[in-house]
C-alpha cells in the first residue's frame, strides 16, 4: 500500500513539473527584480521605553591581519572562515540606539558623518533616521561611547552645523580632552585628532560630561570601559525594569575578539587596557544575563554574551515583530 502511495504522489509530482515546463520560463519571471532592501532600523520595546537602531552603514576595515593583532594571522583568518566570514575583508556594522524613554528622545553615537575614510557605504544615519520617522530636532541628548570618527562623525554637517540642534551632547571629559588637544595634530592620531575637533568644538557649549558610575539622564549610566580610548565608556540602558548595555567599542567583532578577547585591535590607544575592560565587563554581563547591543555587531546587533571557555559566544536576539 505505501509503494503504491508513492507512486501515485511521483506521477502526480511529475505532472506538475510537466505543466510547469509547459508554461515556460517566461511566466515564472513576470515579477519585475526590485533590487531594493528594507529600510536600515529597527524597533523594539524596552519596559516602558521603545528602542529605534537606525544604522550609519557598513564599515569595511579590509584585511583583518593587521587590524586584528596578538594572535596569528592565520589563526584569525581561519576563525573567519569557520564562521562565514570572509577571511580577507572584515565588515563592521555602526548600530545607534535610540531611546524614547517619553520624556527624553536619546541617540548614542553618531557615526562617520560626511568622512568616507572607511569608504562610500558609510555616513547614512541621518537617513536611517528619515526612514524610521525620527527628526533630528527631536533628539534631546547625543550620548558618545568615546570619540573616535565613526563615533562622532554625524555631531555636525560639512560645514560645522549642528545636525542635532536641541540636543545635549554628553562624553567623558578625558575623551573630550584628549582627543580634541590640538598638540596630537603632530601624530599618528592626527586623523582622528582633526574630526573630533571639528565635531565637539562647535558643540562645546553644549557638552556635558559624565562620570564612571553616574546616572547623567534617566534610565542612563555611565560605565568606565578604558583602553580602545582614554575614556571610553559602555551605558546601562534600563526602563520599568528591564535593561541593556550599549557596549560602544568594547568588542568590535562577535567571533574574533569574543572567542579571543585578549586578541588587540589596532585601534586601540592601550590595547592591554582595552583588554582588561573587555574580560571585565563581558563576564559580569554574562554574568548577570544582561543583553547587550554593539555598535559593530551584525545588524542591528541586538543579544546576549555568555562564556565560552576562555572566551564569550554572542547569541543574537530575535528581532521583535509588531502585527
Amino acid at each position: 500500500m505505501t509503494i503504491d502511495v508513492s507512486r501515485r504522489s511521483l506521477l502526480a509530482l511529475g505532472a506538475g513539473l510537466g505543466a510547469s515546463a509547459m508554461l515556460g520560463s517566461s511566466a515564472l519571471a513576470r515579477a519585475p527584480k526590485l533590487g531594493t532592501q528594507t529600510p536600515y532600523w529597527h524597533r523594539f520595546i524596552l519596559g516602558d521605553a521603545e528602542v529605534t537602531v537606525v544604522s550609519d552603514g557598513p564599515l569595511p576595515l579590509g584585511d583583518p591581519s593587521g587590524t586584528f593583532t596578538g594572535v596569528p594571522k592565520e589563526e584569525v583568518k581561519k576563525m573567519l572562515a569557520d564562521n562565514f566570514l570572509s577571511p580577507d575583508n572584515v565588515v563592521l556594522e555602526q548600530n545607534s540606539p535610540i531611546v524614547n524613554t517619553g520624556d527624553k528622545l536619546i541617540l548614542f553615537d553618531t557615526g562617520m558623518g560626511s568622512s568616507k575614510m572607511f569608504g562610500a557605504s558609510t555616513g547614512r544615519q541621518q537617513k536611517s533616521m528619515t526612514e524610521a520617522g525620527i527628526k533630528p530636532g527631536d533628539i534631546d541628548a547625543v550620548v558618545c561611547s568615546h570619540a573616535h570618527i565613526d563615533h562622532i562623525g554625524g555631531i555636525v554637517d560639512e560645514g560645522g552645523k549642528p545636525l542635532f540642534p536641541n540636543a545635549q551632547v554628553y562624553i567623558s571629559q578625558t575623551d573630550f580632552d584628549f582627543w580634541t588637544d590640538e598638540g596630537k595634530l603632530g601624530s599618528a592620531a592626527k586623523d582622528f585628532v582633526v574630526h573630533a575637533r571639528k565635531n565637539l568644538l562647535p558643540v562645546r557649549d553644549r557638552i556635558v560630561f559624565f562620570k564612571d558610575g553616574q546616572e547623567f539622564l534617566p534610565g542612563v549610566q555611565a560605565i568606565a570601559a578604558p583602553g580602545h580610548t582614554v575614556g571610553h565608556t559602555i551605558f546601562m540602558v534600563s526602563s520599568a525594569g528591564k535593561s541593556f548595555a550599549f557596549l560602544g567599542d568594547l568588542s568590535h567583532h562577535s567571533v574574533l575578539l569574543l572567542e579571543r578577547p585578549r586578541m588587540e585591535f589596532s585601534y586601540d590607544t592601550d590595547p592591554k587596557q582595552a583588554a582588561d575592560s573587555r574580560v571585565k565587563l563581558l563576564t559580569m554581563l554574562a554574568a548577570n544575563k544582561v543583553p547587550v547591543m554593539s555598535y559593530h555587531f551584525a545588524w542591528p546587533g541586538y543579544g546576549h554574551v555568555a562564556k565560552a571557555g576562555d572566551g564569550f559566544r554572542y547569541y543574537p536576539e530575535p528581532m521583535q515583530m509588531t502585527l
